[in-house]
């Protein structure tokens, strides 16, 4: 199953900020947080190796993962391991993960087949949830768009903050007209949470920020990530992989490491509370 996507300089606070920064003596408490499309532990070199995965990750210093591309003892191809709760245990995370797909198991195998995005979590999940989005299956031969899973909200509480984490993967089609609808889609769960609520969505979303159909999403959240490409992993042309926040934060720096433990690179950006 194939979507689209798209290293590393380095952007500081002055470049966003959604809030005043307290005094310059007091250093304000936040947090790291990181999106990686791992393309199913396939690296850009074509080979799994999901204990790399797991090393880019901890390598970034992140508190908080949003993950695309996962498998759930989906194929062979990754081994129908389930890689939500390893790379859990090889992080030492937490992990909520999202199914979009939900299927009945191989012939012969004993577990359903599951593919989505997940949340890792250095912090205790406060509270989760699986929301849906229209989608154009990938799995049915004769799709039409239809409400789905796979858009996943993950509550944190963070120096006595309460964080909601948000982590989805937009539709990968040339065609702008589903990722329009689930720009719209996303922007009511958002708002269901309120103006004053700390959020940040991580994303693939598909489709780079001056793209018409994610000016209503890029209006109610602000790009916390720098300017730099994320797709592909090797020499990347186009910036689709995203953080985003709203409700009190600044960036103190932000980055795309540059790593080939998967056809993305990730996106890291280091955000203070205020």
């Amino acid at each position: 199953m194939k979507f689209f996507r798209t290293a590393g300089a380095v952007v500081t606070a002055a470049v966003l900020l959604v809030c005043v920064p307290g005094s310059a003596s007091a250093q304000p408490a936040g947090i790291r947080v990181l999106n990686y499309n791992i393309h199913t532990g396939i690296g850009a070199d074509g080979r799994l190796d999901l204990a790399r995965t797991a090393r880019a990750i901890l390598d970034t210093g992140a508190d908080v993962v949003g993950l695309e591309e996962v498998d759930q003892h989906w194929a062979a191809r990754s081994g129908y391991a389930d890689q939500a709760a390893e790379l859990a245990a090889l992080t030492g995370m937490h992990v909520f993960f999202a199914p979009i797909y939900d299927l009945p198991a191989e012939q012969g195998r004993p577990d359903r087949r599951r593919y989505g995005v997940a949340v890792l979590s250095r912090f205790p999940f406060l509270r989760t949830e699986n929301h849906q989005l229209t989608r154009l299956s990938t799995v049915d031969p004769n799709p039409v768009p239809a409400p789905a899973p796979g858009f996943a909200e993950a509550e944190v509480r963070v120096h006595g903050e309460r964080l909601h984490i948000y982590v989805t993967h937009l539709d990968y089609r040339p065609d702008p007209a589903i990722r329009r609808i689930q720009a719209g889609e996303t922007v009511r769960v958002l708002d269901h949470d309120g103006a004053r609520a700390k959020q940040v969505l991580l994303g693939d979303f598909n489709a780079p920020p001056a793209a018409p159909e994610l000016a209503p999403l890029l209006r109610r959240v602000r790009d916390a990530g720098p300017p730099d490409a994320t797709y592909p992993a090797v020499a990347p042309t186009a910036k689709i992989d995203f953080v985003t926040t709203s409700g009190g934060f600044r960036v103190r720096d932000a980055e795309v490491p540059v790593t080939r433990a998967s056809d993305h690179r990730p996106v890291l950006a280091a955000l203070a509370f205020c």
